[in-house]
Parts: structure tokens; sequence; C-alpha cells
């Protein structure tokens, strides 16, 4: 049965490429073509190139106002319709696109949204009602799922976090430290700004990741700072003492290579906490349940002030979690 499937997997963000990677591996060794479409925003095209994962180009974000939010989602839907029509695709499979979610209903494709933070509202209110199945972390309480749309028919809870996933087939490149000019010797420190362009990122005044960047410049923590977007990229490009990539790099290597990790909210923080990287969040928001989740083991802190992180060299050691690719492949291709 596995061989006559078709999927359509559709990129939106960054983090979903590496989601997706050991995902679209597992469909190729069982016979199974997979297409992939993709929105040009943050580093998500880069990063397919990086890892030469065949995609097609579709639309762009729609930005951090809810208008151009409506018209985005209303564009690339209707150009995700254009595109599926008639390509013989049985399952489609996100991390939250809406555009696909859309399109595979009017295309009549069974589709599955794959979600890991019950803040984004506005998102949920939408594949919640469209997908035919929800996959999300058992961790997440179901309630809080059920109030934005959710029906237990369409729930597929799964244990572990979405991490587990994108670091399934994890091997460091060592590389990643020499390509950005870092000495291996002294703290490197990777951060990553708040999501300012995402509606749970709306209203929230923020200035403790500034604060950070300023204490740790004082300090001699090599500073590697990974915008979410071109505008952030471009507000910092005149700071002195930071290293910000010319191209997409390989994160899970460079969380792997790093002494510590700040970021308000997010992937990198996940993937960081699960390998044993001193991990901090400046999220200034209501929390998740992964999040809390991981902050409730001891994996990660809540930061409050700059003066809690400790900068020191550490011993990377074997990261220690199951990797959950097979299983979540599995449920993707399950009716």
């Amino acid at each position: 049965m596995a061989g006559a499937q078709k999927v359509w997997i559709d990129c939106t963000n960054s983090p979903h490429v590496l989601f997706f990677r050991p995902i679209i591996r597992r469909l190729d060794e069982a016979g199974v073509e997979t297409v992939v479409t993709a929105r040009d925003f943050a580093q998500t095209l880069g990063l397919l190139e990086l890892y030469r994962i065949p995609h097609t180009v579709i639309g762009r974000h729609g930005g951090a106002a809810i208008t151009g939010k409506v018209l985005g989602l209303a564009r690339r839907s209707t150009a995700l319709i254009r595109f599926g029509r008639g390509k013989g695709f049985t399952r489609a499979v996100s991390h939250g696109s809406n555009d696909l979610a859309v399109a595979a209903k009017v295309l009549r494709i069974h589709s599955t949204v794959i979600h890991d933070f019950e803040g984004a509202t506005g998102m949920h209110r939408i594949n919640f009602r469209l997908a035919d199945k929800v996959m999300v972390p058992a961790v997440i309480p179901f309630e809080r799922l059920a109030a934005l749309g959710l029906d237990r028919g369409r729930y597929r809870p799964y244990d572990g976090i979405k991490e587990q996933v994108t670091l399934a087939d994890f091997a460091p490149d060592p590389g990643v430290v020499a390509e950005l000019g870092l000495d291996p010797s002294r703290p490197i420190v990777v951060l990553r700004p708040p999501a300012t362009m995402s509606l749970y990122h709306r209203g929230i005044e923020n200035t403790l990741f500034d604060d950070v960047l300023a204490h740790l410049r004082a300090t001699d923590a090599q500073i590697v700072l990974l915008p979410r977007t071109p505008e952030q990229a471009a507000s910092f490009r005149d700071a002195t003492g930071i290293v910000i990539p010319a191209k997409p790099v390989d994160g899970p290597s460079l969380v792997w290579a790093a002494d510590l990790v700040v970021s308000a909210g997010g992937t990198m923080n996940r993937e960081a906490a699960l390998l044993g990287v001193p991990t901090w969040t400046t999220f200034a928001g209501e929390l998740g349940g992964v999040d809390r989740m991981l902050i409730e083991t001891g994996r990660m802190g809540v930061l409050e002030r700059p003066d809690q992180l400790v900068i020191a060299k550490r011993t990377p050691a074997e990261p220690g979690f199951a990797a959950l690719a097979d299983a979540v492949t599995a449920e993707i291709l399950r009716g």
C-alpha cells in the first residue's frame, strides 16, 4: 500500500525543513513519492537548498499585520490548489500550513496537520477544522485544543516532541564552527530573537533579549545571532562582536557546538534542550505545554535577568532521547 502513496509536503518556515528531512528519507526508503512545496520565508528556501531537497517555491509570507496574513492565505491557498490539481496526491502534510489545509480540503486530499504550540490560536482555528488528522505532542492538554475547534476524531497525540523527529538522524558536522570563523577554545553562545512577525507575539513588549545581547557583548563569549527575518538581520548588521551567518547553516550542528543557547521561544531552544546544551527562554508570552515540560524536567530555564547566564565551555555528551521519525512517518501514511 505504501508504494501507491504520493505525499505532498508543504514547508512554510525554516524549522519545517529540518522536521521533514528525516521523514522524507523514510518515505523514500519505503518507496513513497514525495513532492515538496515551500513558502519564501526566513531561511526556508536556503535550508532546502542546503540539504538538497527538491522543491517548488509558491508564495511568500503575508507579513506581521492581520490583513496581510488573510490576503496571504487566500493567494497562496489558491496557488497551491492550482499546483496540486491533477497531481495524484494521496496525502498532504505540513507543520501548521493553513494554506495546504485549505488546498487539500478543496482538492479532497487526505491531510495531516502537525502542531506543537497551542498558543498559535489564529492558525489553529482554521486548520483544526479543515485537516483530517491533527498530530500534537501528548503533553499539550486536549482541552486547550478542543476549545480551538479540534474534535476527538481527528486528534492524534504522540509521545515526545517534534524535535525528536528533527534530530532522528542527527550527526554533528564539526565544520560549522570553522565555517563561521569561530574559535572552538572560547565559549560560543547562540541567540535567536523573538518571532515578532507572529500573531502570538502581538502586543508583547520584550526588552530582555536586547538586555541579554548587551550583557553577552561585555563577556568573552562569541555570539552567533540567527535572525528570523531579513529585517531582523539588517537591524543587527552594524553591531560589533556579533556573527550573523551570511547563508543558512546546519542549525542542529551549530547548537551542538554551542556552550549556551538563548532564544525567545521556538524550535532552536527545544533542539538545544534535547542535545543537553544549557538553554534559556526569553519568551514573554504564555508558555506552551512543550516548553513547560522541558522547564519542569530541568532541560530549559526561564531567563529573568542576564546575570543568570553562565559563560563557560562545556563538553558535549551523547543526547539522551528517543527518535520519533519512524512513528510519525507511519502515522502520516495511516488513514
